[in-house]
């Protein structure tokens, strides 16, 4: 029995041991985002920033752009294999081609936590639910129409969360007869840049517009100005993200963005990168991808509306 009862402890002892060892401390992260010029990703990296420093106040973190450049993505991937991080926050700007990338990240031991975003393989996901996110905009578009009306979605760089919001936003547009898309392929970069020359373009060939859809803040603040530079207030125009640029602008009830589907950055990449230190601990989380569920904010509702500045 003692022999017995010897093996059973140096079992225990081992696998306590191999736990042990799984374990790793929280050292360095390399963060990257789509565009460091968007608010938006400002504040993911606050948020990772945040919950990092409670783990350990020490840990190093870089903070890189990919301006949505899969090529350019992939090189920082790789950079930061070569530096040994602990953790890639990755906010992917492909929803697909970034898969070598990943799985390269993992055979060398690193954890990645994906956000805003899904990437193909990443340990964890957190992000909006984004199929509502396009749906409650454009849902708000139907209503203000009456069911009837040309609108344009401008689109963006391929990224699961945009694919995803474009998806929601047409399921809704389908389901009524009398909405009439007039474009949905015109790719705004994501920016406000990308959203003027869009926008510009297509106000140029559509001269009955009623609506637009711009699948995120920074598109719709270009668009507006694109509709300013020519003179046409005979639309509105919804959007997702509810940064503190649409706040301002529902406040002061002269804008043509009429409704943003929030979402909420800090906290998103925050708990990614907690969950992501739960993987590097080497626990299994209960879930590997969260969805956040959106809410659409409008002039009626901003004032109550907590948003990316609010404190923490």
């Amino acid at each position: 029995m003692r022999i017995v009862k010897n093996l059973l402890c140096g079992a225990a002892l081992a696998s306590m041991m191999a736990g042990s060892a799984m374990a790793k401390d929280l050292n360095s992260i390399g963060i990257s985002v789509g565009l460091l010029g968007n608010p938006f990703f400002v504040a993911t990296i606050k948020g990772i920033e945040d919950r990092a420093k409670e783990i350990n106040p020490d840990v190093k973190i870089t903070s890189v752009s990919a301006d949505y450049d899969l090529n350019k993505q992939v090189s920082q991937i790789d950079s930061f294999i070569a530096a040994g991080v602990d953790i890639i926050m990755l906010n992917a700007v492909d929803a697909s081609a970034i898969a070598p990338a990943v799985k390269k990240a993992q055979d060398a031991g690193i954890v990645v936590a994906a956000f805003d975003v899904s990437a193909p393989g990443a340990d964890v996901t957190v992000m909006t639910n984004n199929v509502k996110a396009g749906e409650i905009a454009c849902q708000y578009i139907v209503d203000e129409l009456n069911g009837e009306g040309n609108v344009i979605i401008i689109n963006g760089p391929q990224s699961s969360s945009i694919i995803d919001r474009v998806k929601g936003c047409k399921s809704v547009f389908e389901q009524h007869p009398g909405i009439n898309i007039l474009s949905d392929d015109q790719n705004g970069q994501a920016s406000r840049e990308g959203g003027l020359d869009v926008m510009q373009g297509l106000l140029t060939r559509f001269d009955d517009v009623d609506a637009v859809f711009a699948i995120n803040d920074p598109t719709a603040i270009g668009a507006e100005l694109a509709a300013r530079q020519l003179n046409r207030t005979d639309f509105f125009i919804t959007a997702v993200d509810g940064a503190p640029d649409i706040e301002q602008a529902l406040k002061t009830g002269t804008s043509i963005i009429k409704a943003s589907a929030s979402q909420d950055p800090y906290v998103m990449a925050g708990q990614a990168l907690e969950l992501g230190y739960k993987v590097l601990q080497g626990e299994k989380p209960e879930q590997d991808t969260v969805l956040l569920d959106p809410q659409l904010i409008t002039a009626e509702n901003v004032n109550e509306y907590k948003g990316w500045t609010a404190a923490r």
